[in-house]
């Protein structure tokens, strides 16, 4: 899927998705292609997941850095539950956390930028 947006965002968002992956620009103009994914309001980095259900904060440490509202969790083609301790380790730290599938992510990741939302998020795979 293709997504059309005016830059009016800050940091990378996300063009499109499909089974390769996730279609980002960076504002310098750079495009990559990644199969998983963490974003913060300036970067977009290669992810490699653990498997959700190990999930922890440890996994997420390259988001929480900066000062951050909430972590938006794309869990891969379907919505799952992230695990209960990584909710409690995220609170602990005064961060949320909003699971929903992958492709749910990626639209809410622009809306949420366009807002000027202070989030980050980190996008499972839509394949394998």
């Amino acid at each position: 899927m293709r997504m059309d947006r005016e830059r009016d965002a800050a940091g990378p968002l996300v063009r499109g998705f499909g089974p390769a992956g996730f279609k980002v620009d960076a504002p310098d103009g750079a495009m990559g292609v990644y199969p998983a994914l963490l974003l913060t309001a300036t970067r977009a980095d290669m992810w490699a997941p653990p498997p959700l259900d190990a999930l922890d904060a440890l996994a997420l440490a390259p988001l929480l850095g900066d000062p951050i509202e909430f972590v938006l969790l794309g869990t891969g083609t379907d919505l799952r539950r992230p695990p209960r301790a990584l909710i409690a380790a995220l609170e602990a730290r005064g961060v949320g956390i909003e699971a929903m599938d992958s492709r749910a992510a990626a639209r809410a990741w622009g809306v949420l930028r366009a807002e000027d939302r202070r989030v980050a998020a980190a996008l499972y795979p839509l394949e394998g």
